[in-house]
């Protein structure tokens, strides 16, 4: 049998490009609302009194077979770990072959801010000034890294429960300062980017005005971190429509919406439906995480190491 690559999380950060992210995520966004996507919903396994394990496969035309495995458990924290890890598989779609062994921990982190960049250069008023973040865990910290790259920002709020770990974020960033009052910053800004573990909304719908943009990828069920009079309120996108099913297949927070008054962030790349068509309009992201975001990422950095030769061949 063939050997298989593994990557590691240090081979990963060096391989990603974020413009080649950029183009990868709208191209898997664009195949999920072609109806090109093949992925069931995400599958659960509880470990009692400790975490879970998620695994979310995909597959679509021109790309490996992909399955990502994650674990989540909350209480890693006591350990000095992350509460997080991943792990993700590609095989050959015409063999089955095991084709790479990537690690899935930087993946996660930066497809998903970089689905939500690409969200706010669709739906975010382009002269966006002031930005808030509410998280200061992995998420948080990809998310200001991306952010900033393509928004002139002049300020951005830093709020969590985790009072040391917003400071050492905002630390990051000339521009950004740590709040305590949530609603304050959200008053102010022109992006909300909610990246938490929280169960219960951090912001309330009452708080928003008109121009804003909201993104939230918390995923915490039974709850979340999004008011859910947020979501049924204003435009709403989400990265596929599974995401109005009930959860635990789909987002606890779009609960009795009805899927035709959302859009997936394909049908608007593909000009099938708007994205802001207004400055005064109120825009909301809601992402759940889909497999073919951690696939295309996947496929784009194994490319890239079979290009550069980096990585161990290990036998299976």
């Amino acid at each position: 049998m063939p050997g298989a690559l593994l990557l590691n999380e240090a081979d990963v950060t060096g391989l990603l490009d974020i413009d080649e992210l950029l183009e990868a995520l709208a191209a898997g966004f664009r195949a999920i609302s072609a109806d090109e996507v093949a992925a069931p919903p995400r599958g659960q396994l509880h470990v009692e009194g400790a975490g879970q394990l998620l695994l979310m496969p995909a597959h679509a035309p021109g790309l490996p077979i992909g399955t990502k495995l994650v674990t989540v458990f909350p209480g890693n924290h006591h350990a000095g770990i992350p509460s997080h890890f991943g792990l993700i598989v590609l095989m050959d779609a015409a063999t089955g072959t095991p084709l790479a062994l990537v690690d899935g921990n930087h993946i996660t982190a930066m497809r998903t801010a970089g689905a939500s960049l690409l969200a706010a250069k669709l739906l975010a008023r382009p002269d966006s000034r002031v930005l808030t973040i509410l998280g200061s865990g992995v998420q948080a910290q990809a998310h200001l890294e991306l952010m900033t790259r393509h928004f002139d920002l002049e300020t951005i709020f830093i709020g969590s429960d985790d009072h040391i770990g917003a400071a050492r974020l905002a630390g990051r960033d000339f521009r950004a300062r740590v709040v305590d009052d949530y609603e304050a910053a959200v008053r102010q800004s022109d992006m909300i980017c909610l990246c938490s573990s929280a169960s219960q909304p951090l912001i309330r719908n009452g708080w928003l005005r008109p121009g804003q943009h909201v993104s939230s990828v918390g995923f915490a069920p039974p709850g979340g971190e999004l008011d859910p009079a947020i979501a049924a309120n204003h435009k709403l996108y989400v990265e596929a429509k599974i995401a109005f099913a009930p959860a635990p297949a789909g987002c606890a927070e779009l609960t009795g919406i009805d899927p035709a008054d959302g859009a997936e962030l394909g049908e608007v790349l593909l000009g099938r439906k708007p994205g802001r068509e207004s400055p005064d309009e109120i825009t909301v992201y809601k992402a759940m995480g889909h497999a073919i975001e951690d696939l295309v990422t996947a496929d784009l950095v194994y490319r890239r190491a079979v290009e550069r030769s980096i990585g161990q061949t290990i036998q299976l």
